[in-house]
C-alpha cells in the first residue's frame, strides 16, 4: 500500500510539472522579450510546485509517518496507542484499520491477563503441591502448597535443575521414569519437616506438545498423612477389638470345656468357674455396648437429644452410684456444686461422661484415696471437674489417653475391668456438644479432668 501511495504522489507531481512547462513554453514564446514576465512566470511555477509538494506531504507522507509510529508502539506492547489523522480514501482506511487492530490487541491482552491471573490463582491455591519441569530438567514453576511442604521460597527453585534443589531420591526417580517411559508414574515417600512426619504421594506426569513431542513434566504431590493415620488407626482398632474380644471369649470357652469335662461334679470348682464365666461375659457385654455407643456417636446422622436439665438434679441421679462403688475401696468422694441454673444438653450423654470420668478415677485411685467432683459455671459454659489422688499419668502418654483402647499399663488396666473405651466415648460426647475436655496429671499425685459444655447446646 505504501508503494501505491508513493506512485500516486509521484505521478501527480510529474503531471503538474509537465503542465506548468507547457504553460511556461507558451507564455515564453509570446513574451520572450519581456524579462519581468519571465521572472513572474518562474516564480509562479515555483510557488505552485511548493504548494503541490506540501499537499503531497500533508496528505500522504505525514499520515504514513503517524501510521509507522503507531504500529511501532503496538509492536512494543502499548496497545492503547491510536492513530489520529483526519484522512480520507486509502489513508483514512489505513488509519481505521490500525486503530481497529490496536483495539483488538488491547482486548486480547486484557483477556490473556485475566486468564493468566485465573490460572495462577488456581495453580497457587491447589491443595496439592505442583512443580513444572521442562525437558532439560529445569524447574519453571512451583506452587504455594509445594513451598509449604518443602520450605524455602519460589526463587530457590525456579531456574534450577530439579535434582539440585529437591533433596529426595524418590522424587528424582519419579521424574526420571516419567521422562523415560513417557507415562504417569506414582511413588509414595515419607517426608520429615523438623520433628513432624508426613506421608506424601508423588505423581509424575509427562507433558507433550501438539506434535506429541515430550516438552517436560509436572509433579503432583498429595499429602496423604491424614489418610495414612486413619488407615493405621483402623488397623489398630481392628487389632485391639480382636484382642479385647478374644480374651473373654477364650476364658468363657476354656472354663466351659473344663466344666463339661467333669468339673461340673465338683461343687466348689463349678461355682468358681461359673462366676468367672459370668464375669467374662459381663465384660464382653460392656465392651460390645461401648463399641456400639462409639459407632453411634461417630455417625454423621447422629443427633443429640437436647433437653433443659437442672444441674443439681443431674448430679443427684449420678452420685449414689459412684459413692457406692467408691465405698468398696474406702475412697472418699467429695461433691461441690456451685450452680443453681439449668442447661440445655443431652442429659443421658452428659451423665455418661461424668460416670465414665468418676469410674476411671475410682479404678486408678488406691484405697483410702480422695476424689472430688466440682461443678460450676465459667461465663456461658458449664464446667465439670473430676480430680483424684490416684497413680497419675506420665506426660508423654497424656496426648493419647482419649484414643480407643489406649492403655498406659495394659495389665493393670484390664484388672480394673474397664474396656479401654470410656475416655474415648467421653471425648466424643463432649465434641458433639461443641464442648472441650482437658486433662492434667502428675505421676503418683493424681489426675484432673476438666469438661466445658455450652449451657445451650445447638441442636
Amino acid at each position: 500500500m505504501m508503494k501505491k501511495l508513493f506512485s500516486r504522489a509521484l505521478f501527480s507531481y510529474v503531471l503538474g510539472i509537465f503542465v506548468l512547462l507547457i504553460v511556461s513554453g507558451v507564455i515564453l514564446n509570446q513574451v520572450v522579450s519581456n524579462y519581468v514576465v519571465l521572472i513572474a512566470v518562474l516564480l509562479t511555477v515555483y510557488i505552485v510546485l511548493l504548494l503541490m509538494l506540501l499537499h503531497v506531504f500533508d496528505k500522504y507522507i505525514k499520515p504514513i509517518k503517524k501510521a509507522t509510529k503507531t504500529v511501532g508502539k503496538l509492536v512494543e506492547g502499548n496497545y492503547r496507542a491510536r492513530m489520529h489523522h483526519p484522512s480520507y480514501g486509502s489513508i483514512g482506511e489505513l488509519s481505521s484499520r490500525i486503530n481497529q487492530l490496536a483495539r483488538n490487541l488491547s482486548e486480547l491482552s486484557i483477556h490473556e491477563q485475566m486468564q493468566s491471573e485465573q490460572l495462577a490463582t488456581v495453580f497457587d491455591n491447589t491443595v496439592s503441591g505442583l512443580v513444572h519441569i521442562d525437558q532439560k530438567g529445569y524447574i519453571h514453576l512451583v506452587n504455594r502448597k509445594f513451598l509449604t511442604m518443602f520450605g524455602k521460597k519460589a526463587k530457590d527453585y525456579k531456574g534450577y535443575l530439579y535434582y539440585e534443589v529437591i533433596p529426595n531420591e524418590k522424587i528424582h526417580e519419579t521424574v526420571q521414569k516419567a521422562f523415560l517411559y513417557e507415562e504417569n508414574v506414582k511413588e509414595s515417600i515419607t517426608h520429615y519437616k523438623g520433628i513432624d512426619k508426613f506421608y506424601l504421594e508423588i505423581v509424575g506426569a509427562p507433558i507433550f506438545n501438539d506434535r506429541n513431542m515430550l516438552k517436560g513434566a509436572v509433579l503432583v504431590i498429595y499429602d496423604i498423612t491424614e489418610m495414612k493415620k486413619l488407615e493405621l488407626t483402623r488397623k489398630d482398632f481392628v487389632a485391639n477389638v480382636s484382642h479385647e474380644l478374644k480374651t473373654p471369649i477364650t476364658s468363657i470357652k476354656g472354663f466351659s470345656e473344663t466344666l463339661l469335662d467333669g468339673a461340673m461334679d465338683d461343687e466348689e470348682a463349678r461355682q468358681k468357674f461359673i462366676r468367672i464365666i459370668y464375669k467374662e461375659s459381663q465384660r464382653l457385654q460392656l465392651l460390645i455396648e461401648d463399641l456400639l455407643t462409639l459407632s453411634k456417636l461417630e455417625k454423621e446422622e447422629f443427633q443429640l437429644n437436647i433437653v433443659e436439665v437442672d444441674v443439681k438434679q443431674l448430679l443427684q441421679d449420678i452420685t449414689p452410684i459412684m459413692q457406692s462403688k467408691a465405698a468398696k475401696k474406702n475412697i472418699n468422694v467429695t461433691i461441690n456444686i456451685d450452680s443453681d441454673s439449668t442447661v440445655k444438653i443431652d442429659e443421658d450423654r452428659v451423665k455418661q461422661v461424668i460416670l465414665n470420668l468418676l469410674d476411671n478415677a475410682i479404678s486408678y485411685t488406691p484405697e483410702d484415696g480422695n476424689i472430688t467432683l466440682q461443678v460450676d459455671e465459667v461465663r456461658d459454659q458449664l464446667h465439670i471437674r473430676v480430680s483424684d489422688t490416684g497413680i497419675g499419668i506420665e506426660q508423654e502418654a497424656l496426648p493419647r489417653i482419649f484414643e480407643r483402647f489406649y492403655r498406659i499399663d495394659k495389665a493393670r488396666s484390664r484388672n480394673t475391668g474397664g474396656t479401654g473405651l470410656g475416655l474415648a466415648i467421653a471425648k466424643h460426647i463432649v465434641d458433639v456438644h461443641d464442648g472441650k475436655i482437658t486433662v492434667d496429671s502428675k505421676v503418683n499425685e493424681g489426675t484432673t479432668f476438666d469438661v466445658y459444655l455450652p449451657k445451650e447446646t445447638a441442636i
